[in-house]
Order: structure tokens, then C-alpha cells, then sequence
């Protein structure tokens, strides 16, 4: 019960944090990447200081990543879009394995518990003198053995439930970065085809 007792405060510690980082998330970064597109086919320069001030945002580090080269080509800024989206993938499904972790051994954390249990139990039978034996006892030590593979699956559900749905956000997110990145990608290649580029970044250094 101790170890279950220890994933199961790790599991709540884990899904709060994931709650908050959705919950920001969804709140503020497709408000944020709408105007962006809204913005740049007609002032870059607002668009990619909108993106600084939202850069704690995983999309705004994305089109960032692009934005901020040197008037690259049209596969050049998809190639960085590409690129910055792969580097933000850890940090949406942060956690996944140790929630699968959970999800996979407090069933068996719960048997195991269950089967010392009904060992401790089934030793206290006096063989052949059954009649002398304290049944109440025994029938108590069986249900309190139960009680672990309870726990056990209980961890297991309630974790499964919210590692389920934050792989469903991680999902759509997934799919929001895709559809977003082709439409900067279509509007830079707009600049591109008129050859008028905007460059966006820092100056380099002489």
C-alpha cells in the first residue's frame, strides 16, 4: 500500500501540472496565433513582436524559429518550421511515460499486496485442527488483502482517465501546429513570390 500510496500522490502531482500547462495553452495560444496570421500579411514586423511577448507559447517558439532567419527560401522556412515543431514535441507529451509507468504497475503493485495478504492469511490456518481455528480472523485478513488490488486499480483508472485525455489534447495540438505552420508557410511564400522578404530577427553582428 506504501508504493501505491507514493504513485498515486506522484500521479496527482504530475496531472496538476499538466492541467495548468493545458489550460494556459489553450486559453491564450490559438487567440494568439490567429492574430499573428491576421498581422503578418500586413505588418510583419507587429506580428513577430506579438510573437516575443508570447514566446513562453510553444506555437510563438515555432514560427519564431522560422521568422527569425536571414531570407531563406520557401523549403528553408519549412524545413525550420519542421524542425521547431519536433523540438517542442517533448514538452506536450511531458510526462506520458511516467503516467503509462503508473497505469501498468499499480494493478500489479495491488495483486502483489494481495497475494502477501492472503498468504499471512492462509498461514494462520491450523491444518487439521481447523475446527480450533479462528475463521473470523481469516476471512478478516482476506478482505484486507482485497483491499490493496482495490487501490491498485483505482490508481490505475484515475490515472488512465487523465493520461487519456492529455493525449488527446497533445492530439489536436499536434494537429493546430500542422495547420498553422502550412498557413505561415503559404503566406511566406506569398512574400517570397513577390520578392519582397521581411526579415524579422536580430541583426547579426558585424
Amino acid at each position: 500500500m506504501w508504493p501505491l500510496l507514493a504513485f498515486s500522490l506522484m500521479a496527482i502531482a504530475l496531472i496538476l501540472e499538466r492541467i495548468a500547462f493545458w489550460q494556459r495553452l489553450t486559453k491564450r495560444q490559438n487567440r494568439m496565433t490567429r492574430e499573428v496570421l491576421k498581422l503578418y500579411p500586413h505588418d510583419p514586423q507587429s506580428a513577430f513582436l506579438k510573437l516575443e511577448q508570447n514566446s513562453d507559447l510553444p506555437m510563438a517558439r515555432i514560427f519564431l524559429a522560422a521568422l527569425e532567419l536571414e531570407q531563406p527560401s520557401p523549403e528553408e522556412f519549412r524545413l525550420a518550421l519542421e524542425s521547431a515543431a519536433q523540438a517542442e514535441l517533448p514538452t506536450l507529451k511531458r510526462f506520458g511515460t511516467v503516467f503509462e509507468t503508473v497505469i501498468s504497475i499499480s494493478p500489479l503493485l495491488g495483486l502483489l499486496g494481495t497475494i502477501l495478504g492472503l498468504m499471512d492469511a492462509f498461514a494462520a490456518l491450523r491444518i487439521g485442527n481447523i475446527g480450533r481455528t479462528n475463521t473470523t480472523g481469516v476471512t478478516g485478513g482476506i478482505s484486507e488483502a482485497l483491499i490493496s488490488t482495490v487501490a491498485g486499480l483505482c490508481v490505475a483508472l484515475f490515472t488512465l482517465l487523465f493520461a487519456n485525455t492529455f493525449r488527446g489534447l497533445y492530439r489536436r495540438q499536434l494537429a493546430s501546429i500542422q495547420e498553422y505552420g502550412g498557413k505561415l508557410e503559404l503566406l511566406y511564400r506569398r512574400y517570397y513570390a513577390h520578392g519582397r522578404i521581411p526579415f524579422l530577427g536580430m541583426p547579426k553582428p558585424e
